[in-house]
């Protein structure tokens, strides 16, 4: 068993964790160690790809209609042969 001591932590981040951990009716020790295994992972949680699928969302203009890049890809693949 290894053992993480964090001294500087804001109040805030305290409180977060701590909502967090009662939502997910953890402690907040636990809470802790499973934000950090996602983290470290290399594979985000449902929620944390939704927040990447919504950031990249918010890159794209309003209105403007988005092509299929498969269209690009495959042309691009053909006029290198």
């Amino acid at each position: 068993m290894n053992a993480l001591t964090i001294e500087k932590l804001s109040s805030q981040t305290w409180k977060n964790l701590a909502a967090r951990a009662r939502a997910h009716h953890n402690s907040i020790e636990d809470e802790a160690a499973a934000i950090l295994e996602s983290a470290l992972s290399g594979n985000p949680s449902k929620s944390e790809r939704q927040r990447i699928v919504d950031r990249i969302a918010a890159m794209t203009p309003k209105g403007v209609v988005q092509n299929d890049s498969t269209l690009f890809i495959r042309a691009e693949r053909d006029r290198q042969r």
